[in-house]
């Protein structure tokens, strides 16, 4: 099923109104508990016992842990007091994925957390007794994890880390504000479906302001840096997805682009605070406290997961990273400084 634009929008009415073969660490973390039960019985117990699948080390999804983690011991469930995690890292391994998948199925969890597309597609395969949450993934109607946001059904709902409108924002930030981009180049990995949806989503909208896409496709990070920089000579701006496969290799393109003065923009806070010029984001440390709120609905409540909606971020703002600017040879006006709501926070120096 295609992500339509519609649903997405519905997702952000309604969350107004209340995403790869070497050994990872498979259990990273995890000790030994009684063993857990479906979302109605979960309710009430003295200790809970979950799992979480991630899909590989990285800054934003490392903050969803965290920020889900946060909101859990807000609420009184403390990990080795009264809650037990099994955590599981694929280090983006897709066989290593699977097996976590498969080993999480073959035991028995108060609630199952999965981190980005890959682990949350397995897990959704794999595990059929035990609710399910996922987080950091961009299209769950695609990736066919869900069939309606609103009423998600079955053990599974979460919460994506795409509003569609944030894309469209930053396209129109290039546009408004770089006068001479005619083409914006992009770093991509096809074979995830997140990444080409995003891809889509800037394409449409830099065409309405007379902007081409120019895409330098990878297939793996170790093919990141040459692509970067297949685009020097080619394009005046570049910009990358929530791409696990480039994110990976953010480096060699902000390299890249500050070698050869190219504004870079991207789709995540992280990687600006990295050193790309600018996104409009939010925190996935707020993403994950937000899937850590719909688990205490579960664990505590008794509330099934299937009948929570699937959310999108809310808290929406331009970024800027003044250092990486100077780096790239923008510069920055006030005009762009407007566009700013949480200057202190999102001005980064």
């Amino acid at each position: 099923m295609n992500f339509k634009k519609s649903a997405i929008l519905a997702m952000t009415t309604a969350a107004l109104i209340f995403g790869v073969v070497g050994c990872g660490n498979n259990n990273a973390g995890s000790s030994t508990a009684n063993s857990g039960g479906n979302s109605s019985s979960a309710a009430g117990k003295d200790s809970y016992k979950i799992a979480i699948s991630q899909y590989v080390e990285h800054p934003s999804l490392d903050a969803t842990r965290e920020g889900f983690m946060a909101a859990l011991k807000d609420a009184g469930l403390v990990e080795k007091e009264n809650l037990t995690v099994d955590y599981n890292n694929a280090q983006a391994d897709s066989a290593n994925n699977m097996s976590i998948a498969q080993k999480i199925a073959g035991e028995k969890y108060d609630l199952v957390l999965a981190i980005a597309t890959p682990p949350a597609i397995a897990v959704a395969g794999q595990v059929k007794d035990s609710p399910i949450l996922f987080a950091a993934v961009t299209d769950p109607l695609d990736a066919k994890l869900v069939s309606d946001l609103e009423h998600p059904g079955g053990n599974i709902s979460g919460a994506s880390d795409t509003n569609p409108e944030a894309i469209k924002k930053l396209m129109n930030f290039v546009a408004d504000h770089f006068g001479d981009v005619k083409n914006v180049g992009i770093v991509l990995n096809e074979g995830e479906p997140n990444a080409v949806v995003m891809s889509k989503i800037a394409e449409e909208a830099l065409k309405e302001r007379g902007i081409s896409l120019v895409k330098a496709t990878v297939t793996n990070t170790s093919e990141v840096k040459q692509a970067a920089e297949s685009l020097v000579g080619r394009v005046d701006a570049i910009y990358i997805t929530l791409d696990n496969t480039v994110v990976e290799a953010v480096n060699t393109i902000i390299q890249t682009a500050n070698e050869h003065d190219i504004p870079f923009f991207s789709a995540d806070r992280d990687t600006v605070e990295k050193g790309a010029f600018a996104t409009v984001g939010f925190k996935y440390y707020d993403h994950g406290y937000q899937v850590g709120q719909m688990a205490l609905e579960v664990l505590k409540n008794g509330k099934n997961v299937g009948d929570l909606q699937v959310t999108v971020p809310d808290k929406l703002d331009f970024i800027l990273n003044l250092s990486a600017a100077a780096e790239q040879g923008i510069e920055v006006t006030d005009a762009m400084k407007e566009q700013v709501l949480d200057k202190e926070n999102n001005l980064i120096e």
